[in-house]
């Protein structure tokens, strides 16, 4: 019996070990996208100042336009390089989150697995209905855990999908408008 509970203690410690992991993982996110901001707000900041010194130097109409123009176009280069860093930042971050999580689930899987083989083995006369419960429950959360990681991955890879195409065509439309604004 003594076997049965070293292997719980090694299931809680195994759930204690993966929720550290998951909490350095969740800081180091953090992180890195509070740096990614600090990063773009600085770079917004001296974008901004620079334009106000080309702007505080017009002195005619057309200028203002020409200079309008280019502005707004370059604020529109930085908002989608902005999306693209915040959403690669986005993306690694499920994916690790998506290996950690099936890495803890395997991990935990296996420890219960084999508790409950050591269970059914000193288990009394007479719990082989309990024990076959057992087995099942343990079976069906299993294959529920699978049934979700695979629809988790399919949204995840359609989302990534949109996300990529819809950020391509405002790279595209953008010089589109600037053709269309310089005529």
């Amino acid at each position: 019996m003594n076997n049965v509970t070293e292997q719980f203690a090694g299931i809680n410690k195994a759930g204690y070990d993966n929720a550290v992991r998951f909490a350095s993982f969740s800081l180091e996110k953090a992180a890195h996208l509070a740096k990614f901001n600090f990063q773009a707000a600085k770079a917004a900041m001296e974008q901004g100042v620079q334009s106000a010194g080309i702007v505080g130097g017009i002195t005619d109409a057309k200028e203002f336009a020409a200079v309008n123009t280019k502005l707004s176009e370059a604020g529109v280069q930085q908002a989608l390089g902005y999306t693209r860093g915040l959403y690669e930042i986005a993306s690694q971050g499920q994916a690790e989150f998506t290996t950690l999580a099936d890495d803890a689930w395997a991990g935990y899987s296996d420890h219960v697995s084999a508790w409950v083989e050591t269970a059914a083995k000193n288990a009394p006369a007479g719990s082989e209905v309990a024990v076959k419960a057992l087995k099942s429950t343990v079976a069906a959360t299993n294959a529920a855990y699978e049934q979700f990681s695979k629809a988790t991955r399919q949204i995840a890879s359609l989302a990534d999908a949109t996300v990529r195409a819809a950020i391509a065509n405002a790279a595209k439309a953008a010089p589109a408008t600037k053709g269309s604004k310089a005529s």
